[in-house]
């Protein structure tokens, strides 16, 4: 999974404002390429290593039964200043990178085999979600 951005227009970003967290595109709030997936309950943010961390825990629950879609990336860079810095200066350099989190919003996806039991893929999914720092449950489709 790609870390960082390829291309941005600018290498630092402002902070995003908490009403940016509150807006709601319905793209990213439904099931689009798997059966079953994970949603968060709360507005946050998820850094690279967090992401990798609920990806993996996916994929050793799964084995070879499910494929797993990614559908957040990491493309808002976050700055610090050193700890001994006085004020003013200018804006700190580079830390890393986070993706902001809306309630609602979809995770991971898993398109699970048909020979693949629906417990696995619940299990899978639950030992991701305790991965990350925001509560997530568990959707499906019912079809």
């Amino acid at each position: 999974m790609k870390q960082n951005p390829s291309s941005i227009k600018f290498k630092k970003n402002q902070k995003p404002s908490n009403s940016l967290l509150f807006l709601s595109e319905q793209k990213n709030f439904i099931l689009i390429k798997g059966q079953m997936g994970l949603k968060s309950l709360e507005n946050g943010k998820l850094t690279y290593k967090q992401i990798e961390a609920c990806r993996k825990s996916i994929k050793r629950v799964l084995k070879k039964q499910g494929l797993i879609f990614i559908r957040v990336f990491t493309n808002v860079s976050i700055t610090k200043k050193a700890f001994g810095s006085r004020m003013g200066k200018g804006k700190g350099s580079h830390s890393f990178w986070v993706c902001p989190i809306k309630k609602g919003q979809i995770v991971c996806e898993v398109k699970y085999y048909f020979t693949t039991t629906i417990n696995i893929v619940f299990n899978a999914l639950k030992s991701g979600g305790t991965k990350l720092p925001v509560l997530t449950n568990v959707i499906y489709n019912k079809y």
